[in-house]
């Protein structure tokens, strides 16, 4: 039996989101940039997801598995996110802060991050309980934070690094992507 924090330890780093399942690798290029963007990336991220597999599991479990629509589960999931999201763009717009109008941006952006789909349909796929279920998100969305801050870390450094011509840029994070990527598979016999 696992333990909610084998769940949330092999979903963050074992089973991590970007580095080994390479879902969400836009994010990880493009708001890696500033540290602030990977905090309300990532508390977008999390929020949505979160809300997202409670809804799904029950969906998927009493209505989808029961009639036998498994066919139809990707188009609910996506609903149920986008659904989801609308609904915090609407609320977020309610408030007239510039943190509001921030978060609506990166909770706009979740539209096009696969991580959200990717993370409520594995942890769906797992079969776990509902408890676990939202524990493999939570630990899913942490995996994809600590991603993301070690990509902008690394990014930092990489400001005042000698990269040789061809690789500035987008390249350089590639190549770095791929090199964490290795060291994640490091953690595979973490945990049984």
């Amino acid at each position: 039996m696992n333990s909610s924090l084998e769940i949330i330890i092999k979903s963050a780093i074992i089973d991590n989101v970007v580095f080994i399942q390479y879902l969400a690798i836009c994010p990880l290029i493009m708001m890696t940039d500033d540290t602030s963007k990977v905090f309300k990336m990532s508390v977008a991220t999390f929020l949505i997801t979160l809300f997202s597999t409670a809804i799904a599991w029950p969906l998927y479990n009493y209505i989808i598995l029961p009639y036998h629509l498994e066919y139809m589960q990707l188009f609910v999931f996506a609903l149920i996110i986008l659904l989801l999201i609308k609904l915090s763009e609407h609320n977020l717009r309610i408030f007239d802060n510039s943190m509001a109008k921030d978060m609506c941006y990166y909770v706009s952006l979740l539209t096009v991050n696969s991580a959200v789909l990717g993370i409520t349909m594995n942890a769906i796929g797992n079969n776990y309980a509902y408890g676990k279920t939202l524990d493999y998100t939570f630990g899913s969305c942490l995996g994809f934070f600590i991603s993301l801050i070690l990509m902008a870390g690394i990014r930092n450094r990489l400001r005042t690094a000698n990269v040789p011509k061809s690789f500035r840029g987008v390249p350089i994070l590639y190549v770095t992507a791929s090199l964490l990527s290795l060291a994640f598979v490091g953690f595979k016999g973490l945990i049984g």
